[in-house]
């Protein structure tokens, strides 16, 4: 409530001031961030009606995860392709969780591990720099994105980084994959890959709510976002999946 109050507050002082503002610096999935980037960007009444709206939703998403590879061209596609759009249409009824690891092999070495991951070296560095992300950032899954549907995943590294998160250190990202904690967040990974149950024989191999089927898989490979308006069993629906506050948009351009 001290929130929507003071967001409120913010927002009258915005429209007695100067229109006269300092260009964006924030990408859109920093816009409602904080109450200064809202403003800055002019998105205060929007990042208001959002808070609003999120404060009403339901607190039972569909749980999606996904266990994949860095460089597996299938596990880009699906990611870039079904799961990237469908959590930015329901991403207040949906949570992703990310796995990189995937077919990678573990071996014990002294206090740590090595891995050996099928696309080689680079899949091992990119399963590592994700890992990091996803451990340090709420913004990961959107560098995430930047970086598999580019052209060079690894190169795309930092570029990514001063896009979607340019207050993130790319140095301290890399000190978690080059140190210990990079290390055991990818022995972690290594495990719930293994614990999963069917053991996974593919990937990218997805869950909904902890469950995989293959009919769950080829629902989700065809259709991710009507998999997860389906799997949404609460009232209402998300506007996005026909439930109240769908917007129609009825723009037209006639012939001459």
């Amino acid at each position: 409530l001290k929130m929507k109050v003071l967001l409120l507050l913010v927002w009258t002082v915005s429209l007695t001031a100067s229109s006269s503002s300092s260009s964006c610096p924030y990408p859109p999935e920093r816009w409602c961030s904080s109450v200064e980037s809202a403003v800055q960007c002019g998105v205060l009444k929007q990042c208001l009606e959002s808070d609003l709206h999120r404060s009403r939703q339901a607190a039972d998403p569909v749980q999606v995860s996904l266990y994949y590879e860095s460089l597996c061209p299938g596990c880009r596609a699906f990611l870039t392709m079904e799961l990237l759009p469908t959590w930015q249409l329901l991403t207040d009824y949906m949570s992703v969780t990310l796995v990189p690891f995937g077919n990678a092999q573990e071996k014990p070495d002294g206090q740590k591990f090595t891995f050996e991951c099928q696309h080689g070296e680079q899949e091992c560095l990119g399963n590592m720099m994700e890992t990091c992300l996803l451990n340090m950032t709420e913004m990961a899954i959107p560098i995430i994105y930047c970086m598999e549907s580019s052209s060079d995943v690894i190169g795309s590294f930092e570029s990514c980084i001063k896009l979607k998160a340019p207050e993130l250190s790319t140095d301290k990202v890399m000190s978690c994959v080059k140190g210990d904690l990079g290390n055991q967040l990818m022995h972690q990974n290594a495990l719930k890959t293994k614990a999963l149950n069917p053991p996974h024989n593919y990937v990218p191999w997805v869950t909904i709510n902890g469950v995989h089927t293959e009919d769950l898989q080829n629902k989700a490979m065809t259709s991710l976002f009507t998999l997860v308006c389906d799997m949404y069993k609460q009232d209402p629906k998300p506007p996005a999946c026909g439930g109240p506050g769908q917007r129609h948009y009825r723009s037209y351009c006639p012939t001459q």
